[in-house]
């Protein structure tokens, strides 16, 4: 697909700034979640939701106040897991593995769940901390955005174009195959 093999090259950012925060929503994945969207993306998608995002430094900085924030937030017994949204989370790997460390760590309950451009096939070959970060997730939803495969008659479940896969991640890596989510109630079982 489009970006794959170039994807490769993309380096993570230097720099970590958050282009957003919102806690307890539903948009992200199942259940109510907190969700952070992070600067910097260079697949540059037709039609991208959060366009201002793609932009490297966007938004304000990443502190230690709002990682105490996210993770009260997530401690709260309503609240299913985290969703890192982008911008790229992947290019941002390096900067969001202590997170994504404490919330296991801390709340092993909750679920991780990310949205990224890369393909779950390209993402298994890196050997940075795109793929510790990879290992730390439940769920992937991969593929770039496509404008042209998007159905507003028949929207899918936390997907914004048909070509976007919701991978069990534990699964995926454990077979070596890629293991998709299929059903409403697959999705409702990681909750």
């Amino acid at each position: 697909m489009l970006n794959d093999e170039r994807s490769r090259t993309f380096a993570q950012t230097d720099t970590f700034t958050i282009a957003d925060y919102k806690p307890f929503q539903v948009l992200d994945g199942p259940g109510l979640r907190c969700s952070l969207y992070v600067s910097y993306c260079t697949f540059n998608c037709a039609g991208c939701y959060n366009k201002a995002a793609q932009k490297k430094g966007y938004g304000e900085e990443y502190t230690p106040e709002l990682e105490e924030r996210i993770l009260s937030d997530l401690a709260n017994p309503h609240v299913a897991g985290l969703t890192l949204c982008g911008g790229e989370p992947m290019l941002s790997a390096k900067w969001l593995l202590p997170l994504v460390t404490r919330v296991r760590r801390e709340l092993p309950e909750k679920t991780v769940w990310s949205y990224t451009g890369y393909r779950f096939e390209i993402l298994r070959q890196f050997r940075d901390e795109r793929a510790e970060l990879l290992s730390l997730l439940d769920v992937v939803i991969d593929g770039q955005f496509i404008r042209e495969l998007r159905d507003e008659g028949h929207l899918l479940p936390f997907r914004g174009s048909s070509n976007q896969r919701l991978i069990d991640v534990k699964s995926s890596l454990s077979t070596g195959d890629v293991v998709e989510l299929q059903q409403t109630e697959t999705i409702e079982a990681l909750r």
